[in-house]
């Protein structure tokens, strides 16, 4: 195995196991969207709406997975880099034949992970719980889920550049998820919020991402304005974060 391959399998391990021990990481962004789910299942599987699905797949289920998403992009991950940073990793690395954009990218995977489990859990939950139904367009589901990553990941990354401590970015962090998922719906959905503010909200991440994948639960492609939302998002985040992300 060569080198780079090796201290990148190594960096991966670590970063799994500092996220591991930070309990509080690890459980929040799953434990919470799990009790939004269960607070809010019982009610909407019995609640049908247009198409003949109900309600959890339509609305809750989606609400749940952007919850799991922006926690741990917008949140967690930030929050590592820039202890890395503050620590001087980042900076002992870059003078290493190991490049610190492995551990960026180690980072990016073991959080990757952390929240497809969060995912699958709730979804598993829901499912065998509540009678939940696995979204009805297969690779719509696929392409919002993808771009619902890559578009809250952006967000986190420009948090990680601009933090200049761990709870500074902890903080940002916080910010962030909550201004995103009060104008996506997250306090009770889009329908209780003035016309501009749900029009705003809908072309932010969190918004993007739930509306993204009721659409595909109800079997309807996603909309484009919501593709072109989260893509916007996306090159957007990548962009700021190029430019003002430091090792040091």
């Amino acid at each position: 195995m060569s080198t780079p391959m090796a201290a990148w399998l190594t960096l991966t391990k670590c970063e799994a196991r500092m996220v591991v021990r930070d309990t509080a990481g690890l459980v929040v962004p799953i434990a919470l969207p799990m009790l939004v789910l269960v607070m809010n299942a019982s009610a909407a599987a019995g609640q049908e709406v247009p198409g003949g699905r109900s309600a959890l797949d339509m609305h809750v289920l989606p609400l749940v997975f952007a919850i799991v998403l922006a926690s741990i992009g917008v949140i967690n991950m930030p929050s590592f880099l820039a202890y890395y940073r503050r620590a001087g990793i980042l900076r002992r690395l870059a003078v290493t034949p190991v490049s610190p954009l492995l551990v960026l990218v180690a980072q990016l995977l073991v959080s990757l992970a952390q929240a497809l489990i969060g995912i699958g859990l709730a979804f598993a939950v829901a499912v065998l719980g509540f009678g939940a139904r696995p979204p009805a367009a297969a690779g719509a589901a696929v392409l919002a889920m993808t771009l619902s990553i890559l578009a809250l990941y952006a967000v986190g990354m420009v948090v990680a550049s601009l933090a200049p401590t761990p709870n500074s970015a902890v903080a940002i962090g916080l910010i962030a998820f909550f201004v995103l998922g009060a104008v996506g719906g997250m306090f009770g959905g889009v329908d209780a919020l003035p016309d501009v503010v749900a029009e705003v909200g809908s072309w932010l991440p969190f918004g993007a991402t739930v509306d993204a994948l009721s659409h595909a639960w109800a079997g309807a492609p996603v909309p484009a304005d919501t593709i072109a939302a989260l893509v916007a998002v996306t090159a957007a985040g990548v962009t700021v974060a190029t430019v003002w992300f430091r090792w040091n």
